[in-house]
């Protein structure tokens, strides 16, 4: 299995990107058009380091009849679960209370081309489709209601990326998303050794921001797929997001 490049290590007196935005200060440059809920580019300076970010406040996310207010928290676990199973496809991502609109969600911002999205790298970058294989197998980890093509993103050092994870974890099956390609395709033996212990335990991070009721599911979806060892098929043809950019 290709995996994805390695992370840039910081230098010995520069601060974690984690810490910059944990502890920074914020100035919003703008909202972020096009948006479900209110979503503002930020920039977040800690000393000297200063990086941008996207902040996602409890104030702005528009209710839903299918989710609890408080989807910032459901970003967090999912950048959680990435870090937990190592495999980093989910940009650095952490709660702020003190954010300009109240608490919510900060995450570091990818540089990347709006034009490059899941269609035109699935069609035209054979070479990310690791990658986007992985991305397939952990929308189904966490259960991805919005898995968009616009929610995959593609930096100039060709590592791929997911945002926007709101609406994950639900505990009954909602997966809605764009990759269906590799349906049928048996998961590769690598992954599923690196999701297994999912299947036992959630990490005590991951599950502070769910319910008990979410944290069981996610630990029966982990142990189906390690049952099953292949991506599903859209039986119904229905689970699709829409916009499907």
């Amino acid at each position: 299995m290709t995996h994805q490049p390695d992370v840039p290590v910081p230098r010995h007196d520069e601060p974690c990107v984690e810490e910059v935005l944990r502890c920074g200060q914020i100035q919003v440059l703008g909202r972020i058009a096009n948006s479900s809920n209110a979503t503002f580019l930020v920039e977040i300076t800690h000393g000297d380091v200063q990086h941008m970010a996207v902040y996602k406040p409890e104030e702005g996310e528009r209710p839903l009849w299918d989710f609890d207010p408080g989807l910032y928290r459901r970003e967090v676990a999912a950048y959680l679960v990435s870090e937990t199973l190592r495999w980093h496809i989910v940009p650095t991502t952490i709660i702020r209370e003190d954010g300009p609109l109240g608490i919510g969600s900060v995450q570091v911002f990818i540089d990347h081309d709006p034009a490059e999205h899941f269609f035109t790298l699935f069609g035209q970058r054979p070479e990310t489709h690791p990658q986007l294989r992985r991305l397939a197998l952990f929308d189904l980890v966490v259960n991805n209601a919005d898995r968009k093509s616009g929610h995959v993103l593609y930096d100039p050092d060709q590592r791929l990326w997911g945002i926007d994870h709101g609406l994950c974890f639900a505990a009954p099956l909602k997966l809605r998303t764009v990759i269906w390609d590799f349906a049928g395709e048996t998961i590769d033996d690598e992954l599923l050794e690196e999701l297994a212990p999912l299947a036992e335990d959630v990490p005590a991070d991951v599950a502070a921001q769910l319910t008990h009721q979410e944290v069981t599911a996610l630990q029966d979806r982990v142990a189906q797929l390690l049952i099953s060892r292949r991506y599903p098929d859209d039986l119904t043809g229905r689970r699709f997001p829409w916009p499907l950019v």
